[in-house]
């Protein structure tokens, strides 16, 4: 009701006022009021209260509108193709036109044409002369490929999932045998522990931020367990300073949204930004002369902030700012299954890899079991339950 008594004052207002644009509607839910950040208050205005301005100023309709992309044509994610003849290149753009049927985003259009591009090219110089004579055999000369021209397992493993996903498009359309992907090659990748910043080094690097914007930007991280792409490409709109929570509409890898919340230190850094920047942005934060701050920009504050602190050596980046909010809310005592939503997590598998670096309960039971061993020595013979040991035997645990 009360956003139909709002639209209604607006059309009465440009209807006053012909020369002014109409506000476009910045969300279809129709429990999302109308009101704009007015940098005098100190906190959102309630529901109750009317907005300030007795119209929509014409720049608060730009900025509501600015940062909003309009769809790129087919055409041009085709055109790194153009003038091209691969085997396969038909069927390719078919691929590609596709999933822009489908409203994929544009890293996935784009990541589809790199990769398709790089496929092909490959069954050229395998001699083949179309996508019906690709064989099993052919993935897997594709893989060495790759790594023998020294790629990262994890990049030559998103190209094999690449080609997969196309020769996957191809067999339901009948243009492969099934037998290609019967059984899919599998590409073991090293699992590091996530790097988080020492809890020390955090209060060193939050002792040198004095910046309102930058700091408020590194305690939003922080605190959030936002990715940087995320909170980049966060509106002024997305934020609720008195809910203590920011929106996040569609996440930046999973495409799916979800709510973050803000601390007492994020907030009050958040807050006093709010009161300073530019009203008239769209976007939460911005760098000088743009409407929006890269990730460069962002990556050159964390850098300068870190060598400031004395950190420089420790190999900190900006993720490991995603890292350290994981760790510290396992540490606490949040349930695995509430730090994956945060996270914004798809598997629940991700999530634990932050378990591995956290877990209490594994330290606390090495240290009981260490205790018993150097106070009291372990007597007599080792035993190990017959079951337990053919089960680690056959699961090659034992060599």
């Amino acid at each position: 009701m009360a956003r139909d008594r709002e639209t209604q004052r607006i059309v009465s207002l440009f209807s006053e006022h012909p020369g002014r644009m109409p506000t476009p509607d910045p969300d279809p839910d129709p429990s999302e009021s109308l009101w704009f950040w007015d940098p005098s208050l100190r906190i959102y205005p309630p529901d109750s209260v009317p907005p300030r301005s007795s119209f929509v100023e014409t720049n608060q309709v730009k900025r509501l509108m600015e940062g909003r992309e309009e769809r790129v044509p087919l055409e041009a994610f085709l055109r790194p193709l153009a003038g091209l003849n691969l085997p396969g290149q038909a069927e390719l753009e078919r691929y590609v036109h596709h999933k822009y049927r489908r409203n994929m985003k544009r890293n996935t259009l784009e990541s589809a044409v790199s990769n398709g591009k790089l496929f092909l090219h490959f069954l050229e110089q395998e001699g083949r002369s179309g996508v019906a004579e690709i064989r099993r055999d052919d993935l897997e000369a594709y893989v060495e490929h790759e790594q023998d021209r020294g790629l990262k397992p994890r990049t030559v493993k998103h190209r094999l999932a690449c080609a997969h996903t196309f020769l996957n498009f191809l067999i339901e359309h009948g243009e492969v045998d099934r037998e290609v992907l019967a059984r899919k090659i599998q590409i073991k990748l090293p699992e590091g522990l996530p790097k988080a910043i020492d809890p020390e080094d955090v209060r060193k690097l939050l002792s040198v931020i004095k910046d309102v914007r930058n700091r408020a930007l590194i305690l939003v991280l922080l605190r959030t367990g936002m990715r940087i792409g995320e909170l980049l490409g966060t509106k002024e709109m997305d934020v609720h300073l008195k809910e203590c929570r920011i929106e996040i509409p569609q996440a930046e890898k999973t495409e799916v949204g979800r709510v973050v919340y803000l601390s007492e230190d994020a907030q009050a850094a958040l807050h006093a930004w709010m009161n300073v920047r530019d009203s008239q942005k769209a976007f939460l934060f911005y760098a000088q002369g743009k409407h929006k701050m890269g990730y460069g920009a962002a990556r050159s504050l964390f850098v300068k902030y870190v060598e400031k602190a004395g950190l420089g050596n420790k190999g900190y980046t900006l993720h490991c700012l995603r890292h350290t909010f994981a760790s510290e809310m396992l540490n606490a005592g949040m349930r695995l299954e509430c730090l994956q939503q945060l996270l914004g997590h798809t598997n629940i598998q991700a999530t634990r890899h932050y378990a591995r670096l956290t877990d209490k309960t594994r330290e606390e039971e090495y240290f009981r079991a260490m205790e018993i061993i150097e106070k009291e020595g372990i007597h007599g013979h080792y035993q190990l339950d017959p079951e337990l040991q053919a089960f680690l035997e056959e699961e090659k645990l034992l060599d």
